[in-house]
């Protein structure tokens, strides 16, 4: 760092580390420029123990004398040393990157090891816990045994030559390059990059008013603690600075001043600074050449100034220097390379190029610090000393003898502390039959005791006895192997739990298509409350008669994407979180949630939730229905048609009373016949015959009763009066014991298809049918895909107990009959005429076990003839199989296999065969241009000065195919997780949650091209965590109606406009719009988009910044200090329009040849923006005359 030039020539061979590098090769041995006759009388110890002065070296009190001389390898130069603040402890550092460390006044080694390769060490400080040395490139942090805490690398480059604490846990890394790093020694992360001016900061002192830098230019600069920012800035030296330091009001310094031609020379005058008036005091003339200095505060502010040959002189900094207060440092010839004085202003060390370290001080019984600890020392290897026994004495007891152990056994002391915790017994579940009788009111929930255990006894069991099920999910051990993990061998791959891998580029490059090579778009798993994907997949299917716009709004976006803007609707209900429906993310990563319980729960609410605010609000149909529902009233809903079905509900009580009540029922809970304790075996069921009298169920308990006035036993009954379009089931498959009676149902139902197959004669061989993703295309023949059936095997029956098909009907006799029915026939006109009903199996819902990632839930969904037909253009019905962002076709029978010891039912969808007919299922657009009219801010403040668009007039809505600019801004909700390798590489866990706060819409076309006419700001109910204001512009406040003085919208109603542009079929122009379409969830069509990324980009090359592509095609200066979206949309136009020149004029030819000249210019500026020659930041005077009608807004 500091230029020696004319001083000692013997400098020039060991500078100190401040001053430049050594030469790295150097005989390990012993130096050449090495004395001889430093190691007269010297007796060097070969492990490099301390070496002691003579006995007859005397000090006087007051005056400093050499204490002691240590070396700790010969001929490798000292680059640092250090007086430990906490410990009685001396450390150095060599050029070699090894350090020792010194005990007390006698310099016995302590220890000795290597903290870096091959760089030598430039800063050392003790702390509480270990020891910081600083290299070139590097932070090492150590106990002072040696062992390493931490090793943090600076970026490649870095030349650090000084450290500084700056609190307890934070310190401060600068050097010779242009910016000093601030580090948290508790996360060992950097948390600061201050910007300092070339050449850097060398030397670095710190008081309770300011950082004072020390720089190689001669000038030091005081500076904000908090900041970094210059206050002040002394012009010490003319040449280079040499050493500083400061204490109380006074500020000396020592360096180099030019001599002209001949370079820099040692300037015997100190400069100091008196740092009340900011200004310097007369110099102060001492009589060595100053290399290092220290104030050394005892009576007065004395200060030590050190040159390199090893003077030391003494002196007031206002007074004048004394010859007789110069003591000389015995270095034998070589030169001081470092310098440290203790706490205690005591001692002072000097590190010398030969390898040694002499230690001086004014007092023979030295004390490093004030206040130290004591210090722990290595044990030593101490061999008991048996007792020596007496043989001949007859008293002698024989059990002091010592026996040696020849068993092999471990002893009980040898167990580890964890193995010998006592831990605490769990809390017993609570019995299944309380949870199943339980009644809940408010949040209080009332059960009968079952009286199966002792009143406050709990019975002491050394196992866990798996009463409920939430120990019963747990996978069972695998036949395959004992040593490998089971659940690899009991769930499916495509069932078990995907994740994404994020990148740099987050879910750009990730490969979805290896996962989902069908139509149909994965929904992600890293949005909160992803456990509802599955279940909002069911409305896509089940909604087609849906007639309101929130259903058409939120529902539409998800055939193309993802459900996000569903969920965040759904995490503002106030009853989803009263009902324990909003988990945690901690929860649903980790596994703690009961998603089978969980999302039976939700298909409930969210039913119930869809009907009611349906019901509330008539809004613009989607869909027309063809004719009219047996509940046609005003108060009914989309959701009361497609899932609705009237219950009468009967209470009779002991005294003959009886109330019936109406009421409409949603879905329907699967109860399970009672297992008598006697009873070893399960009976054998039909599911048409459990799902009967689950539907029409029948149980007794307590109700009130007006005409007892009191609480009697009742018996209730339910009855239905219409069969639902689509039937819910909640299985409720909850516990070992429910879990246990579906298996052996199961069993039954698989014993009896194999006796079946055995009785009937074996059919013919017929060739294997086609793969379901081989499709007879139209006119390629006469395939009739309808039917499409693959021969069904006794054997692809094991673990399914659901039929595929029921048959349901209402008689006025005998009431609700359901039954079994065969999948492809249909019903007779006779059983049409009397009401009868096929309903086929469209849904199920299953809980994946897995103990490895804490289980998840996927979809089985029977997707019908329709989407086929429009999508592929044949006559089919699918199963597929839904697992996040995994979509495969699956067979029949899968959907309907509940293997429980991984596979649990959780809900069940059953379709009225043909129910479809009754309603139109061609899509309405449920959204006019009035969107797009003159709209009412949210924001108080706003008034129309303030407006910065105009909106379209209705003889300028847009049209199939005309441009319109649009960019997007967006704010941060969630911070990216991330987790930091051994490797010191990034992984990132859960990317950052991004959320639309801007949309900006401009005209493409006409007069008025470039106005603006959609400049949204949404105002959100989430928190916001960064506003990116630097990127985006939005500043907080701006999102806030009570002091937002923007247009202030919904995100609904900007989503409305959006949708409306999207479903008019216009082209989007923009730069980015594929990022900007996923953060704002919509896909548009590849047809509709214009994304000048994409249109000024060369194969394998980089993509180009806006701001860049303004400046070389438009010469326009953009986005100076942030981004604005209207002027990022108007110029994606002119873009666009330049790049239509381009074509026209020479074809893509020459538009090759104008990006090769655009890529060739941007690698010669390193893709930066010259800076603007007029001065105004806005370039190019044609930032002024693009779109003179927009400058009136």
């Amino acid at each position: 760092i500091m230029n020696f030039d004319g001083l000692d020539a013997g400098m020039g061979e060991y500078p100190p580390s401040l001053h430049g590098t050594l030469e790295a090769v150097m005989e390990p041995s012993m130096d050449p420029h090495l004395n001889p006759s430093l190691l007269q009388g010297v007796e060097l110890d070969p492990e490099g123990l301390a070496v002691t002065v003579p006995e007859a070296v005397h000090l006087m009190e007051g005056m400093f004398s050499e204490l002691h001389s240590a070396v700790s390898e010969v001929g490798i130069p000292v680059t640092a040393t250090h007086f430990d603040l906490q410990e009685e402890m001396l450390w150095m550092g060599n050029h070699r990157g090894h350090v020792t460390s010194f005990f007390g006044p006698t310099m016995g080694r302590h220890s000795s090891f290597q903290a870096h390769a091959s760089d030598d060490i430039r800063h050392i400080h003790s702390l509480e816990t270990g020891v910081l040395f600083l290299s070139k490139c590097n932070l090492k942090c150590h106990t002072r045994g040696g062992l390493v805490m931490f090793d943090y690398p600076l970026e490649e480059g870095a030349d650090m030559h000084s450290l500084l604490m700056t609190d307890n846990n934070t310190v401060l890394m600068g050097g010779l390059q242009n910016y000093a790093v601030e580090l948290d020694l508790n996360t060992v992360q950097e948390t600061q990059k201050f910007t300092v001016d070339v050449p850097g900061v060398a030397i670095m002192r710190q008081t309770g008013r300011f950082f004072y830098c020390g720089h190689t230019s001669g000038k030091i600069t005081l500076r904000d603690l908090r900041s970094f920012k210059t206050e002040h800035e002394f012009d010490a030296f003319s040449g280079s600075l040499s050493d500083f330091d400061v204490h109380g009001n006074l500020l000396a310094a020592c360096g180099f001043s030019s001599r002209g031609m001949n370079g820099l020379a040692c300037d015997r005058f100190l400069m100091v600074y008196d740092l009340r008036m900011m200004r310097a005091v007369t110099p102060l003339q001492v009589h060595v050449d100053p290399l290092f200095l220290r104030f050394i505060p005892t009576y007065t502010s004395r200060l030590a100034i050190i040159s390199q040959t090893g003077q030391c002189q003494f002196c007031e900094p206002t007074g004048l220097a004394n010859m007789a207060d110069i003591f000389h440092v015995n270095t034998v010839g070589q030169v001081l390379m470092s310098f440290d004085v203790s706490s205690s202003k005591q001692a002072l060390a000097f590190g010398d190029s030969g390898g040694c370290v002499h230690l001086w001080s004014d007092a023979p019984e030295v004390s490093f610090n004030d206040y130290s600890r004591e210090t722990e020392f290595a044990l030593p290897c101490l061999v008991d000393t048996l007792p020596q026994l007496d043989w001949n004495h007859d008293l002698l007891p024989l059990s002091i003898i010592p026996t040696p152990l020849t068993s092999t056994e471990h002893l009980l002391s040898d167990w580890s502390p964890a193995k010998a915790t006592p831990s605490p017994r769990r809390a017993p579940p609570v019995d299944p039959e309380i949870l199943r009788a339980m009644k809940t009111v408010g949040f209080i929930g009332y059960a009968a005791n079952p009286r199966t255990r002792p009143r406050n006894q709990v019975p002491y069991k050394i196992k866990d006895v798996e009463l409920d099920y939430d120990n019963y999910n747990q996978v069972p051990e695998s036949p395959i192997g004992r040593d490998e993990e089971p659940h690899l061998y009991m769930v499916p791959k495509k069932y078990r739990k995907v994740t994404i891998k994020y990148s740099k580029l987050g879910l750009e490059d990730f490969d979805f298509k290896h996962y989902n090579r069908t139509l149909f778009a994965g929904l992600e798993p890293h949005i909160p409350n992803a456990y509802c994907n599955f279940v909002v997949l069911l409305f896509l299917c089940c909604l087609a008669s849906s007639s309101t716009c929130w259903i058409y709004f939120l529902i539409r976006p998800l055939q193309l994407l993802k459900a996000s803007n569903f969920l965040r609707a759904f995490r503002t209900i106030p009853e989803a979180s009263a009902l324990g429906l909003i988990l945690a993310d901690s929860d649903e990563q980790t596994g703690k949630a009961r998603l089978g319980r969980l999302i039976q729960s939700w298909n409930r609410f969210i039913l119930t939730q869809l009907h009611q605010e349906t019901q509330e609000q008539e809004g613009p149909q989607a869909y027309r229905g063809a004719s009219s529902s047996s509940l046609g009233s005003s108060g009914e809903s989309a959701i009361g048609k497609l899932f609705g079905c009237e219950v009468e509900n009967s209470s009779l009580c002991r005294c003959g009373k009886e109330t019936v009540r109406s009421s409409l029922s949603l879905l329907f809970t699967m109860h399970y016949p009672e297992q008598n304790s006697q009873e070893k075996t399960i009976k054998e069921y039909d599911f048409s015959e459990i799902l009967k009298k689950s539907i029409c169920l029948e149980q007794s308990t307590q109700a009130w009763c007006e005409n007892c006035e009191k609480y009697q036993p009742t018996v209730q009954t339910r009855n239905i009066r219409c069969l639902p379009d689509v039937l819910v089931i909640n299985c409720e498959v909850n516990s070992a014991k429910e879990a246990e009676f579906w298996k052996v149902q199961a069993e039954y139902a698989f014993n009896k298809a194999m006796q079946k197959e055995k009785m009937e004669p074996a059919k013919p061989k017929e060739p294997p049918p086609p793969m379901p993703t081989e499709w007879c295309l139209d006119g390629e023949g006469t395939c009739n895909m309808e039917g499409i059936t693959f021969d069904t095997r006794a054997e692809d029956l094991r673990h399914v107990w659901i039929p595929p098909s029921l048959k349901m009907s209402i008689s006025k006799s005998q009431g609700l009959e359901i039954g079994s029915w065969p999948e492809g026939e249909e019903l007779s006109t006779e059983e049409e005429e009397e009401g009868a009903s096929v309903y086929d199996l469209v849904v199920t819902v299953p809980h994946i076990l897995d103990a490895r990632t804490g289980g998840n839930l996927v979809a089985h969904i029977k997707v019908g003839e329709t989407y086929h037909q429009r999508k592929e253009g044949v006559t089919h019905q699918q199963w597929y199989l839904f697992n996040d962002f995994l979509i495969e076709p699956i067979d029949k029978t899968e959907a309907a296999q509940f293997d429980v010891s991984w596979k649990v039912p959780g809900i069940l969808y059953y379709a009225k065969r043909n129910y479809h007919t009754k309603y139109d299922l061609r899509i309405k657009n449920p959204i006019d241009a009035s969107v797009l009219l003159t709209e009412a801010s949210l924001a108080r403040k706003q008034r129309k000065s303030h407006a910065t668009f105009i909106p379209l007039m209705v003889s300028e809505m847009p049209q199939a195919g005309e441009l319109v600019g649009l960019d997007a801004e967006f704010v941060t909700l969630n911070q990216e997780e991330a987790e930091l390798r051994s490797d010191g590489t990034k992984s990132t866990i859960k990317p950052s949650q991004m959320s639309v706060a801007r949309i900006t819409c401009v005209r493409g076309q006409g007069p008025n091209e470039g106005v603006p006419f959609i400049d949204d700001y949404i105002s959100t109910q989430e928190q916001v965590v960064d506003y990116l204001t630097q990127y985006s512009g939005i500043k907080p406040g701006d999102l806030d109606a009570k002091i937002s003085s923007k247009h202030l919208t919904t995100l609904k109603s900007t989503y409305l406009k959006l949708r409306f542009l999207i479903d008019t079929g216009v082209r989007f122009v923009g730069h980015g719009l594929q990022k900007d379409f996923r953060v704002i969830n919509l896909l548009v069509l590849k047809d509709q988009v214009v994304d000048t990324v994409y249109l000024f980009h060369l194969p394998r090359k980089r993509m180009i910044s806006l701001r860049f592509l303004a400046w070389y095609f438009l010469e326009l200066n953009i986005q100076g200090e942030t981004h604005d979206s209207i002027e990022d949309a108007r110029t994606a136009l002119q873009l666009y329009r330049k790049h239509l020149e381009l074509s026209r004029a020479g074809g893509n030819d020459e538009v090759r040849k104008v990006l090769k000249g655009l890529y060739e210019k941007g690698r010669q500026l390193d893709w930066k923006v010259p800076e603007s020659e007029t001065g105004d930041g806005q370039g190019s005077p044609k930032s002024a005359a693009v779109f003179p009608s927009v400058m009136g807004l």
